[in-house]
């Protein structure tokens, strides 16, 4: 198991990590631009790997950037609102499914490995007992939230201190092995319906908008949760400017610890992948604490349900993937991983046409007839 210091002033982390963090470089993406229209190939003819190679640019402030040290988070936690019949599993599956990460059972851990990229695991607030193993950092914030529905998920407290541990765990895995790119994934049964109460709370949608069948839930079970988020809005009156404070009403442990990589990420200028929807949920806690964060998130994947496209529209971004997924764990951060290191790769090792010596469309000559 994974040793740590609990942070001594989270709300100092806090206030610090977001004032760390600056808009993206627009000069670097403008050259890596530049760059890429000098490579051996017409313009624009690898699509959108040019624009996500330019993307990261601007994110790392490097006209060339290297992804060489490839990190996925998977952070859980338990929910009280699965009290109300909310998810097809019973709360016990989360715990033993953070074993399955640690014995690299899952999906997460066949395509992190596919990816290159390390697995850090988090027990940030499992009802359940978890296993010791080295790859597991056991916050144990509480054993899992109180029911959103009936009154604030956790205290402010508990709030901060979620981000805050997700900054410091951030920061020494960067400093520890480094981090060029991270991807965030979770686990925990009953978030889906926290992620859909935040996602509603931030974009204003209507509850049933952006509300998903989660584990499979059946019509009856989808009404309970479709309830139990509009109860959740109602009693606790989120303020959807105040990051904290949301993560507080309506957030789950994993959720803060995600928010809290987020920020710290943006402040290294490392891109940040935003998994499916409880990720994206973490990415907009973080968004409201800094906004500027949300210049240095890439979205993987559009996930089937529904509050993953309305979280994508608003925070501006185009998933690289769409493959009607919905699993969780990081999976499709590490899919699109592989594709960042691709596109960056591509700009970096592609010669150009003077280098090669090849004739560009600028200096063909056609042929006499």
């Amino acid at each position: 198991m994974a040793t740590y210091q609990p942070v001594a002033n989270p709300a100092a982390l806090i206030a610090a990590t977001a004032a760390a963090i600056r808009p993206a470089d627009r000069e670097a993406a403008a050259r890596a631009d530049r760059l890429q229209d000098r490579l051996t190939k017409p313009p624009g003819a690898l699509g959108r790997m040019e624009s996500l190679a330019t993307r990261i640019a601007g994110i790392t402030a490097q006209e060339r950037p290297h992804l060489d040290r490839r990190l996925v988070v998977v952070a859980a936690g338990d929910h009280g609102v699965t009290a109300q019949g909310v998810s097809a599993f019973p709360a016990e599956v989360t715990a033993q499914m953070v074993a399955n990460f640690l014995a690299g059972g899952a999906a997460i851990n066949v395509l992190a490995h596919h990816a290159g990229a390390r697995v850090r695991v988090v027990d940030a607030g499992v009802r359940g007992e978890t296993p010791d193993h080295p790859d597991l950092l056991r916050l144990r914030l509480g054993p899992g939230t109180d029911n959103i529905s009936r009154g604030p998920a956790m205290t402010h407290a508990l709030a901060e201190r979620a981000i805050a541990e997700g900054i410091a765990l951030f920061d020494r895995e960067r400093a520890t092995e480094g981090v060029d790119i991270v991807g965030l994934g979770e686990m925990g049964i009953g978030n889906s319906t926290s992620a859909a109460a935040i996602i509603a709370a931030v974009t204003g949608l209507p509850p049933r908008t952006v509300t998903g069948r989660g584990t499979g839930v059946d019509d009856a079970h989808y009404e309970l949760k479709v309830a139990a988020i509009e109860s959740a809005l109602h009693v606790n009156n989120p303020d959807r400017a105040d990051g904290i404070a949301l993560l507080a009403t309506l957030g789950g442990f994993e959720i803060g610890v995600l928010a809290g990589a987020y920020l710290a990420a943006a402040a290294a200028r490392v891109p940040a992948v935003i998994d499916g929807v409880i990720s994206g949920a973490a990415a907009l806690v973080a968004g409201a604490i800094a906004p500027e964060a949300a210049e240095s998130f890439l979205a993987s994947h559009l996930s089937v349900e529904p509050g993953h496209m309305a979280t994508l529209e608003y925070l501006r971004l185009e998933p690289v993937l769409d493959l009607n997924m919905r699993l969780g764990e990081g999976s499709g951060a590490a899919l699109a991983i592989s594709l960042c290191v691709a596109a960056c790769r591509l700009l970096d090792e592609m010669a150009t046409f003077d280098e090669a010596g090849v004739s560009d469309s600028d200096t063909a000559v056609e042929p006499e007839s």
